[in-house]
């Protein structure tokens, strides 16, 4: 378990910034203080746990200490790092559940489009079956967590003017979709249709849907191998 305390974090770290990893630096309390934002008896405070902690070592000179960080203290900041730096570069997962629903027929058109068929085979490396299968997310988690999905990569397939219209951007991620069936008996006598099928959710520049939509593509009919129906859940899962 780590000795440091949360509360104690910022200020090792300013002591580290200050050059304290292999030299003594001067600093007075007031310094630290406003460096971590925290009031003057707060610094001080800190700095007197840190030394008992043997985290720090310090000694006075006139009005300000000079401060080092100690072997122990240094390998306690870098276990922080590595745990850091492993939740941030791990693999990052999603995952969604909705119903099926409805689309307003647009998919097949767009689907169709050439501007958008090429980029597909290009980037996606295959063209997707007309249509989308229209999800919508009926839990607020799920809601949420869509609004995060922009911020993570994708294949980017771009916007195109075919001198009539401007069709706009379409983000594509990739995903794994599973129909939600608890029914034993219906998946011993469906299990071909069952299984989970790679796909695309695609984040569309331009939508008539409001934020509750998902629309997904494959060079399958996702409906038809899933054996869904409207109002049925399937489950999606990214790996990011």
């Amino acid at each position: 378990m780590s000795d440091v305390k949360s509360r104690h974090i910022l200020t090792l770290l300013e002591i580290l910034l200050q050059g304290g990893r292999f030299n003594y630096v001067e600093l007075t309390t007031e310094e630290v203080a406003k460096k971590i934002n925290k009031s003057q008896q707060a610094a001080s405070k800190h700095l007197i746990e840190l030394e008992r902690d043997e985290l720090i070592e310090r000694h006075k000179k006139g009005r300000k200490f000079c401060i080092k960080i100690t072997e122990k203290g240094f390998l306690e900041v870098q276990n922080l790092y590595t745990i850091l730096k492993n939740t941030l570069e791990s693999s990052k997962k999603m995952e969604f559940e909705g119903i099926v629903v409805s689309g307003m027929g647009e998919g097949a058109y767009y689907m169709s489009l050439e501007g958008y068929r090429k980029q597909f085979k290009e980037k996606l490396g295959y063209i997707p079956f007309p249509g989308t299968l229209n999800i919508k997310l009926t839990e607020k988690i799920f809601i949420l967590t869509k609004k995060e999905l922009i911020k993570y990569p994708s294949t980017f397939i771009e916007g195109f003017n075919d001198n009539i219209r401007t069709y706009g951007w379409v983000r594509c991620y990739h995903c794994i979709i599973s129909k939600i069936n608890n029914d034993l008996k219906f998946q011993e006598k469906n299990d071909a249709t069952i299984k989970p099928i790679d796909g695309e959710i695609v984040i569309l520049e331009r939508t008539h849907y409001d934020e509750t939509m998902l629309e997904l593509i494959s060079p399958i009919p996702l409906k038809e191998k899933l054996g869904l129906k409207i109002g049925e859940k399937i489950k999606l899962k990214l790996s990011l």
